[in-house]
């Protein structure tokens, strides 16, 4: 393709041609000069005077960065704009080094690049400077301190991303800054968006790493939100905080930037806002060109938003609500299928046995968090492989394990339940490590107890750590719901410091036994300090007793496959439902449809019903749900 024919498809004159092409075009019109520029790229036309000119078009930018670490995005982005335009690229790196940086201007200017993209190192020198005015190159700076540089606005991104805490009620709001030179932008965004909110600014809530001083705010709560600088410090603190036994959002709300390099990185989710590296290269690559061609120079705008799921934000701890504690047995509960059930001198055989994780204290942390509410547990396990099985599922469930205690003198305790054709059970448990949650373990935990409304004690677990953990929960002005198994009479001062009682007809008798009817028995555990006395009476239902009332509630009616979790239901639905606002009477009458739903499966963990098909379940049937 020569001059001639390009000025002959362009219908103007060869002159014309030439002045475009060696950018003497002040007096010609732009859509002649876009005209001409169009063909010349369609046709891949170099004029001969290229190779005598500097003036003269040769379709060619240079890019020089810093480094090229971590710059395939921004640079993929202005390929697209340059290959969208015709153009093609010539890039190197100056390793922020001014002396290598001008020669590498140099270089470019030596081989007619039409424009130069130019990341200047820190002491960009008077020889590249002047290089770039006698070749008269069009040059746009980013990413650096020359004068009208373009930047990606970092300190608006800090700004969002601590506004976003903000709108979540949050105001203890902590900034972790990695090595980088944006950092100080985002800590800028971070102080100017706590100032027009009115949040004094706290050097010590200024993290430069997952280090103990930021673990140590998020375990006191002095910190309840922090802002991360660089996505790779936000996953490492997130790895140290499950290594920790810390959820989020609950005990830290996360937010960081993330670079589009890391757009897919999927697990774990955190929250974050994009750096739109891609669409910034777009952007200057199109910006260079619109000022070589005499276009209007495009806009970049960016809405920074998160992208993707709010995982790791929610609202501050101490404005979630309050939650349940539960303290009490842990064990892998082994199911045998029988016809009859085992008793004196009569052996059965079980032609199916399963295993599933167990223990009425794991039960009803289950059950709580199925039903929506935030749960910690205080337990024991051993070290062993059963005790893998048990953090699994304390992990899938959200179940704040750190009262979760291994111990290396004894295995994780074990049940072994017999099932008839029925639904009847019995059990048989096996203490193990259950034996060594002393009153100890639970003071240690005593934090576990603050924000909390229940606290569930099944008796699985030795007495004097029962009467423990109701101590500790009256000093937390904390209710406690106590479930008599596997234990003979309770203590006064055990009794006095229970709000509520759930045992069933057998353990009724066990725990006390003067009185000969189910109400005096009742009315005993009321004179001895009860608040509440609810007996649970299997397909009958259950029977209230308290100081203003005496009541009995029919059962939900469900087909029995297995009966053995019912009471581990009904008593996580019923710490719920009290702590959502419903009346003791409208409370006990949803926790049966809980227990209701639990039999109809084999299993306690599997058959603990969620919140939304309880709920689904019970507006078909009556109205509670008000």
């Amino acid at each position: 393709m020569t001059i001639r024919e390009i000025a002959r498809l362009a219908g103007v004159s060869v002159s014309t041609v030439s002045k475009i092409m060696n950018g003497k075009d002040d007096s010609i019109s732009s859509s002649t000069r876009t005209r001409v520029l169009n063909l010349a790229k369609e046709y891949h036309y170099s004029p001969y005077a290229s190779v005598l000119s500097g003036n003269s078009r040769t379709m060619l930018l240079g890019v020089i960065f810093r480094s090229l670490k971590n710059r395939d995005t921004i640079l993929s982005g202005i390929l697209d704009a340059a290959q969208n335009a015709d153009y093609s690229l010539t890039v190197s790196a100056s390793g922020n080094d001014p002396e290598l940086e001008y020669r590498q201007v140099s270089s470019m200017i030596s081989r007619h690049a039409d424009g130069i993209l130019l990341e200047a190192s820190d002491h960009f020198s008077k020889e590249s400077k002047q290089a770039l005015a006698d070749a008269g190159i069009p040059c746009v700076f980013f990413h650096c301190s020359q004068p009208q540089a373009v930047c990606l606005d970092f300190r608006r991104l800090g700004y969002q991303a601590t506004e976003l805490l903000i709108r979540h009620r949050h105001r203890e709001i902590g900034c972790l800054l990695d090595t980088g030179r944006y950092a100080d932008s985002v800590l800028q965004g971070y102080r100017q968006c706590l100032f027009d909110h009115n949040i004094p600014f706290r050097s010590e809530l200024l993290f430069r790493g997952p280090d103990q001083n930021l673990l140590r705010s998020i375990a006191s709560h002095s910190v309840s939100g922090l802002v991360a600088s660089h996505y790779l410090t936000a996953l490492r603190l997130y790895e140290k905080l499950n290594t920790l036994h810390y959820t989020l959002p609950c005990d830290l709300s996360l937010v960081t930037l993330k670079d589009d390099a890391y757009a897919a990185f999927s697990c774990p989710d955190i929250t974050s806002l994009p750096v739109p590296r891609h669409e910034f290269g777009n952007y200057l690559g199109r910006l260079l060109i619109a000022r070589l061609e005499s276009l209007d120079e495009p806009a970049f705008a960016f809405d920074p938003q998160p992208a993707g799921s709010m995982a790791t934000v929610g609202v501050p701890y101490d404005r979630q609500g309050k939650k349940i504690l539960v303290v009490g047995s842990i064990n892998i509960d082994n199911y045998l299928r029988v016809d009859t059930l085992p008793h004196s001198g009569k052996a059965v055989n079980s032609p199916i046995a399963q295993q599933y994780p167990g223990g009425k204290g794991m039960n009803q942390a289950v059950g709580v968090s199925k039903m929506g509410r935030r749960v910690s547990l205080i337990g024991s396990v051993g070290n062993d492989l059963d005790s893998d099985l048990i953090f699994s599922v304390i992990r899938r469930f959200n179940i704040d394990p750190r009262g979760v205690h291994r111990n290396n003198d004894a295995k994780t305790g074990q049940a072994y339940i017999f099932v008839q054709k029925d639904g009847d059970s019995m059990i048989s448990i096996l203490s193990g490590a259950n034996i060594m949650l002393t009153p100890e373990a639970v003071q240690k935990n005593e934090d576990l107890f603050d924000n909390a409304g229940f606290c569930l004690i099944p008796t699985e677990i030795p007495l004097e750590t029962v009467e423990a953990a109701c101590v500790l929960a009256r000093r937390h002005q904390v209710q406690t719901m106590i479930k008599p198994s596997a234990v003979g009479p309770l203590s006064g001062s055990i009794l006095r410091l229970t709000d509520y009682l759930i045992p069933n007809e057998d353990e009724l008798e066990e725990i006390c036994p003067q009185g000969s009817s189910l109400e005096e028995r009742a009315e005993y555990l009321l004179q001895q300090g009860v608040g509440n006395v609810i007996v649970t009476l299997g397909p009958r239902g259950c029977y209230l007793k308290n100081k203003d009332t005496s009541s009995c509630f029919p059962a939900a009616k469900f087909s029995s496959v297995d009966s053995s979790g019912a009471c581990d239901a009904f008593i996580s639905a019923l710490a719920c439902y009290l702590l959502d606002g419903c009346s003791l009477e409208a409370s006990i009458r949803i926790a049966t449809y809980a227990a209701g739903f639990s039999v109809t499966r084999e299993g306690v963990v599997p058959a603990l019903i969620d919140k939304n098909t309880l709920e689904s379940y019970i507006r078909q049937q009556e109205d509670l749900l008000r």
